[in-house]
């Protein structure tokens, strides 16, 4: 036992604190346990968070990236490029549909009749048979597709190219270190 829990903790006046059994239970147990933790070392605390003191610079730890698996790199940016294709689509058809309540094309359409026709008002013209929701909306969809395979093919193809330069050259390295609180 160590001199801390053999000898009774006195007060600023001299006499022996009078505090119950379970407070100098629980007090013993926690520097006990303080004790244990110190003594135990690095090799305890790896799973653990441990508090440095303030001189104490933080881990670092240097890691190089030499392989980037290919398969996973196709299956990521497929997803990631699949979604952003969805994205586009909607943000399109919202575009479309906000010009099309607030009366844009009308005036597209009144604006082209009033140049080529003049004052006559007998204009065929009709904006939304060139630019209207229906092409657009194939046209957006026709190259979302395309770039969801586009996308994913360069992708994967560059984490092969990737992995060819690692062998090469070593990779990437990565320092990492803990934080600083």
């Amino acid at each position: 036992m160590s001199e801390r829990t053999a000898t009774p903790r006195r007060t600023s006046g001299g006499e022996p604190s009078k505090r119950s059994l379970t407070e100098r239970l629980q007090d013993t147990l926690s520097s006990a346990a303080e004790e244990h933790r110190a003594n135990a070392g690095p090799a305890a605390s790896r799973g653990s968070r441990v508090r440095r003191s303030a001189g104490r610079q933080p881990r670092r730890a240097r890691l190089r990236l030499t392989r980037v698996d290919p398969w996973s790199v196709m299956k990521t940016s497929f997803l990631l490029s699949v979604a952003f294709g969805v994205v586009t689509f909607v943000a399109i058809f919202m575009v479309w549909s906000v010009l099309g309540a607030a009366g844009v094309w009308d005036s597209i359409n009144s604006a082209v009749a009033s140049i080529v026709e003049g004052d006559s008002g007998n204009s065929t013209f009709d904006v939304t048979n060139y630019v209207g929701m229906s092409r657009v909306l194939g046209f957006t969809l026709l190259v979302s597709v395309v770039d969801v395979i586009l996308i994913t093919a360069i992708a994967t193809l560059t984490a092969f190219l990737y992995n060819l330069a690692a062998a090469l050259l070593g990779g990437i390295e990565v320092t990492l270190a803990e934080d600083e609180k």
